[in-house]
């Protein structure tokens, strides 16, 4: 039994390679280079480890944690679907789930059903720790952008609502994340990287 568990966890392993290959839509800090979903979820991590004492609730980090590093696993079927795309519905849950039983089902069954309640909990967004992590997750391409004179912002010729509706996810994970990242968006306006409709 163990031998077999070791080998359904490799195949997954080896599997989850390919979010390496998924190219987001985001550029790195400071960069021309697009961001891979590998790159993002990593980068979600460390966030999580260095931001964990501005949540507003009591979190399991832990959790957290596993939440950021696997989210995006089901963009290796489903693709990554940019958040401000005015054709497609960032929440792609159907086509995900579908991913994430065939990606998942890879693990041993007990893993498999641990993996899929927490990408269904992230997904869901109710818990203080799917919060938490949804802001780490919008809070990183903000991030970039800002520093990239624009990034997406810029090149998708996206209106300050429309990233201010999006962003303001960040307020139900971290306060005090958000109020930085609302002066973020309001600098973003004054240095014309970021344009409001009216303006475009």
């Amino acid at each position: 039994m163990q031998t077999d568990n070791l080998l359904r966890q490799v195949s997954f392993i080896k599997e989850i390679d390919k979010l390496k290959y998924i190219q987001r839509k985001t550029k790195l800090f400071n960069s021309d280079r697009n961001e891979n979903d590998a790159e993002h979820s990593w980068h979600l991590a460390m966030m999580t480890i260095v931001l964990a004492e501005h949540s507003d609730k009591p979190i399991d980090v832990l959790k957290v944690l596993k939440m950021v590093l696997i989210h995006d696993i089901v963009e290796i079927d489903a693709g990554d679907i940019f958040l401000y795309d005015s054709v497609i519905n960032h929440t792609n849950t159907d086509e995900e789930l579908i991913a994430a039983k065939r990606i998942f089902g890879l693990l041993p069954s007990e893993q498999a059903e641990e993996f899929i309640a927490i990408w269904t909990e992230f997904e869901d967004g109710l818990t203080d720790e799917a919060k938490f992590a949804k802001s780490m997750d919008r809070f990183e391409p903000l991030l970039q952008n800002s520093s990239n004179n624009g990034g997406t912002w810029a090149e998708f010729n996206v209106p300050y609502e429309k990233v201010y509706e999006k962003k303001k996810a960040i307020k139900e994970g971290s306060t005090s994340i958000w109020n930085y990242a609302e002066n973020l968006i309001d600098e973003s306006v004054k240095k014309g990287i970021l344009k409001k409709s009216t303006d475009q």
